[in-house]
């Protein structure tokens, strides 16, 4: 049996150690600011990039690995004599995972050896995330490819992720505001918390930061009392509230979270800063 190997794009943000220490490859989308270009995975500076979106008069535009970069990772993975499953963010929000579907189908074509298999997370951020690693756990262990998917499919399925953004004005600007177009107009005012699924889905609306805080708060002890008690914080530019809502992540769990981290540039583009989110999957998807 080949040995699986887990490939992903840069919209996970997990830490790179984790990646690392995971065996995961990433194919990077791309961020165009202005006339300049580049991978999303070359963008280390996040103060310098959010603070440039800050006062944007137009935002920054994202696109999608092209077919070739699918390839380009693809191929040196297959002649190692391993078997791919490439899982990517919602195919609602992005065309990053059919870029992926047709890579595979060239390669199906070519009768490449090998078998690649690919999967919408219906996800992103934190959400593709913990999809990716719950997959690369089950590679770990020596599980085939079914086996992989079967875990990553097990893991969105039990996956809950919510955040909080300071206003919906980045998701309107730039096109991604899904289902909570309904919240437009005197929204602006609020605090929206939001899912993603297949798209931005909106969740409730709350008049304060203090409240978007405690209902963050209160979506971790859910997830608790659901049994998923592989927990994750991410933000945007909002370190303080982060380390703010692992303090009281601790106090529920008992534990660390899996990770912290900050949303990188393609989809904090969309949602802008000041964005706190929290969520997770049962730990034993993690073993």
């Amino acid at each position: 049996m080949r040995p699986v190997v887990i490939v992903t794009d840069s919209t996970h943000y997990t830490t790179r150690e984790l990646i690392a220490a995971a065996g995961v490859h990433e194919v990077s989308l791309y961020v165009r600011d202005g006339e300049n270009t580049r991978r999303e995975s070359e963008i280390t500076d996040y103060d310098a990039f959010y603070a440039r979106l800050r006062e944007a008069a137009e935002l920054p535009t994202t696109s999608q690995p092209s077919i070739g970069d699918f390839l380009a990772a693809y191929e040196p993975l297959l002649a190692a004599g391993n078997d791919i499953v490439s899982i990517h963010l919602a195919g609602g929000i992005s065309g990053t995972v059919g870029a992926a579907a047709a890579a595979k189908g060239l390669l199906d074509e070519r009768q490449a050896v090998g078998r690649v298999e690919v999967l919408d997370a219906q996800t992103a951020g934190g959400g593709l995330g913990c999809v990716v690693m719950a997959a690369a756990a089950a590679a770990r262990s020596g599980g085939d490819v079914d086996a992989v998917l079967a875990r990553a499919r097990e893991a969105r399925a039990t996956l809950a992720i919510w955040f909080c953004v300071d206003t919906l004005d980045y998701l309107q600007r730039g096109g991604r505001i899904g289902r909570a177009q309904a919240w437009l107009g005197g929204a602006l005012k609020i605090k929206p918390i939001l899912s993603l699924e297949a798209e931005v889905t909106p969740i409730e609306r709350v008049r304060t930061s203090g409240r978007a805080f405690e209902r963050m708060v209160d979506y971790l002890r859910s997830r608790r009392d659901d049994g998923a008690d592989g927990w994750i914080v991410q933000h945007i530019q909002a370190p303080e509230r982060a380390a703010a809502l692992v303090e009281r992540g601790h106090e529920l769990f008992g534990c660390e979270p899996m990770w912290v981290s900050e949303v990188g540039p393609v989809i904090g583009t969309y949602t802008g800063p000041g964005l706190i989110g929290v969520g997770g999957v049962p730990a034993r998807l993690m073993r």
